[in-house]
């Protein structure tokens, strides 16, 4: 085991994935020569050539075409998008060509094993173009994995997962933790299950359901709610697509409540998908109605940005008039 941040796992995770296989190769916007904005990708060109880790022009849409043809040619890419507010110009490559590789051949040819790395989400005054969590678009597109871990050691063992799987990953990496979450990592491989929930804590009058940065959130807010003899059972669920409906649902079945907490936009957020699923499997054991506390229907602030996240007092609040509904 070894300390390491987020970073480092990511670092590690995409070390020891390049050291296993000579096809796998890791590109992106500033990626080669020094690390790439966060330093993410630091050592890599310089262990394994600037064949295998290369600077890419900035521009997404090439990045993701670029990506999607080499794993059809049997490469194993790992794209990275500098944040995932600039996702969107490669939106078109990422939901009409990667997705739909498999499908529109019959299975004859894929991109399955293109892994696609982006940072999201906000708390470090990033503005309007730093800050988005886009995760809500891309679970709308069959064919795609999304998946978000929550600190280091998630980080690397499903981020190994997702370079390993056979279909296209898009991985979202909580920037805002890059350094600021640190744990114990094993220095060896391993990896952590796509598309099944954790359960963090047990509990028994709510249940809590976040991903990625905005666990440490919800931890925090059931800390408070403690102290009030309100206990609660917190859930991580790692992938957004697919998601553990069963883990979420058995626990729902057992505390009556649920809260759902997410940083993007609450109006067509993943949200509203958990909460209408939800209410269908357990629709007679809920004592109250599911809540979400996600972020405001604007465009990322920079001066309010505290005002338009979702908080753990936010949060808090939620869990007392859910309880006492």
């Amino acid at each position: 085991m070894a300390q390491m941040n987020l970073l480092q796992a990511i670092n590690n995770a995409l070390d020891i994935a390049m050291a296993e296989d000579d096809s796998t190769l890791c590109f992106g916007e500033d990626v080669g020569h020094f690390g790439g904005v966060f330093r993410a990708t630091s050592g890599l060109q310089e262990k394994y050539g600037k064949a295998r880790c290369f600077n890419t022009p900035l521009v997404e849409q090439g990045i993701i075409g670029f990506a999607n043809g080499l794993a059809a040619q049997g490469s194993r890419p790992i794209a990275e998008i500098q944040f995932a507010d600039y996702i969107f110009p490669a939106f078109d490559q990422i939901v009409n060509e990667t997705a739909k590789f498999r499908y529109r051949s019959g299975n004859q040819f894929d991109v399955g094993r293109l892994t696609i790395r982006t940072p999201y989400g906000g708390g470090i005054a990033g503005g309007l173009y730093h800050s988005q969590s886009p995760e809500a678009y891309f679970a709308h597109t069959p064919g795609l994995k999304v998946v978000v871990p929550r600190n280091p050691y998630q980080a690397k063992g499903l981020l190994l997962a997702s370079i390993r799987d056979d279909n296209p990953v898009i991985f979202f990496e909580p920037k805002r933790l890059y350094r600021a979450s640190v744990g114990e990592v094993p220095e060896d491989d391993y990896q952590l299950p796509i598309g099944k929930a954790e359960v963090v804590t047990q509990g028994n009058d709510i249940s809590l359901l976040a991903w990625g940065a905005q666990m440490e959130i919800i931890e925090k807010a059931a800390e408070m709610a403690a102290n009030e003899g309100i206990s609660c059972e917190i859930i991580d669920l790692r992938s957004i697509l697919p998601w553990d409906v069963e883990t979420v649902a058995n626990s729902v079945m057992k505390t009556g409540r649920l809260l759902v907490s997410h940083e993007a936009p609450v109006t067509a957020g993943f949200a509203g998908e958990i909460a209408a699923t939800i209410q269908q499997e357990c629709f007679l054991h809920l004592e109250s109605p599911i809540a979400r506390v996600c972020g405001v229907d604007t465009p990322y602030p920079l001066s309010l940005e505290r005002e338009h996240m979702a908080d753990h007092l936010k949060v808090f609040e939620a869990i007392k008039r859910t309880v006492n509904y």
